[in-house]
């Protein structure tokens, strides 16, 4: 049995965020391949590292790590006058190398996944440095960063140059070393590959589970738009307020009865300053599970920016039965299949001009056939062959077989 490292910046569960539910899912995935998995997962909150019991069954063993939050921010700011991505003092413990010595001491890894390039410094760090790795990158984060200064002012965007700078430096180096990077589409692998030359570059694209959010027979549906996102996201909560802003009144003017629903965690206190004085607009908060809100409204709004990789909640919104309504931004990411089924609208008029025409028709629609090749199996599926070269290589070194 092949046995694999998994490095992930947080609990992979709940499956209710894009890293999460990728690392969720791709957990599955393996341990359904047969192989051995031992998870090493940060967690940011108490929240978070309450979801541990929830990983048995999802991995064979597992070490969760508790961030220091205060002593990491603490640190972040002494960091900035140095070299070292803030991404990397954040996601740091004193107790994660110990663990991992601890580890290797009964769990002999043939191959370390690391989940992005928060955890990437640690397999290519002792006591992990020796062994074979395979990045997930997903999105490249120093593009993300790059591209958010554009978007701030002040000292923050002086803090996100810095670390788009320094961070595509590490990217450069642990794509170079890894044994494969994986990314989640084609726009992603071609800024892999400009980064770092020499990387070898797979494509794995997200999936989707169109079963779980197909919606039940008999619904009724709402005049309702619905934006599902973390709100202490900064593309996510600066998408809010545009919509909050720039669009809604626009909405309001064109269809009296439109409501507005934000369904996720964290929102800002100016977003429920706008829900508290416009009764059109709900916050929800974190919520156990968004179908329900999926299912009852009739258009899902993705007014994001700034945006990487694929996001999920285009896919799951489309699973839903929702048609969708997002930014240029958000649909470069997206499979062009995918892509073609939504509008795009960058500008207030018109994204409020698409919503108010899916709020009339109200139309039932159905994203089945479109959505078939990207579920999760299908997705996740380009793993297998890197997987097997890597196991035919250690064989081929230890003249044993890994299976």
């Amino acid at each position: 049995m092949m046995r694999v490292l998994y490095l992930c910046h947080r609990v992979p569960y709940a499956p209710n965020r894009g890293d999460r539910i990728r690392a969720y899912h791709t957990l599955r995935h393996l341990r359904k391949t047969g192989v051995d998995v031992h998870l090493l997962a940060l967690a940011h909150d108490d929240d978070e590292a309450s979801q541990e019991p929830h990983l048995e069954g999802l991995v064979n063993s597992w070490d969760v790590v508790r961030l220091p939050w205060l002593t990491n921010r603490w640190r972040a700011t002494l960091a900035l006058t140095g070299d070292v991505p803030l991404t990397h003092v954040l996601l740091d413990s004193n107790a994660i190398r110990p663990r991992l010595e601890n580890t290797l001491s009964t769990f002999r890894p043939d191959l370390v996944m690391a989940f992005c390039s928060g955890t990437a410094r640690f397999a290519l760090e002792p006591p992990l440095s020796t062994l074979p790795f395979v990045l997930d990158m997903v999105d490249l984060d120093s593009e993300k960063w790059r591209a958010l200064a554009t978007q701030t002012r002040g000292p923050l965007r002086w803090i996100y140059r810095r670390e788009a700078r320094v961070l595509e430096r590490f990217e450069s180096r642990a794509m170079g070393l890894a044994r494969h990077t994986l990314v989640v589409n084609e726009r992603e692998r071609i800024s892999a590959e400009r980064v770092a030359r020499n990387g070898r570059v797979t494509v794995v694209p997200n999936g989707i589970d169109i079963d779980y959010f197909r919606p039940p027979d008999g619904r009724t549906r709402r005049p309702e738009v619905v934006f599902v996102g973390v709100f202490d996201y900064a593309p996510n909560a600066a998408g809010a307020a545009w919509m909050v802003k720039n669009v809604w009144p626009l909405v309001r003017q064109r269809h009296a009865g439109a409501q507005l629903t934000f369904v996720g965690s964290r929102p800002s206190t100016e977003l429920r300053a706008a829900a508290a004085s416009d009764s059109s607009i709900t916050v929800t908060g974190a919520v156990p599970d968004v179908r329900p809100w999926l299912w009852r409204a009739t258009v899902s709004a993705a007014p994001i920016f700034v945006a990487r990789g694929l996001q999920n909640k285009v896919l799951e919104a489309m699973a839903a039965g929702l048609p969708v309504v997002t930014t240029t931004a958000v649909a470069a990411g997206l499979p062009p299949a995918v892509a073609a089924c939504c509008r795009i609208a960058d500008q207030p008029d018109e994204f409020a001009r698409a919503l108010v025409e899916h709020l009339a028709s109200q139309r039932e629609v159905t994203y089945d056939d479109v959505l078939a090749p990207f579920r999760w199996d299908s997705s996740l599926a380009a793993l297998d062959p890197l997987l097997d070269s890597h196991a035919a290589a250690v064989s081929d070194s230890t003249g044993s077989t890994v299976t």
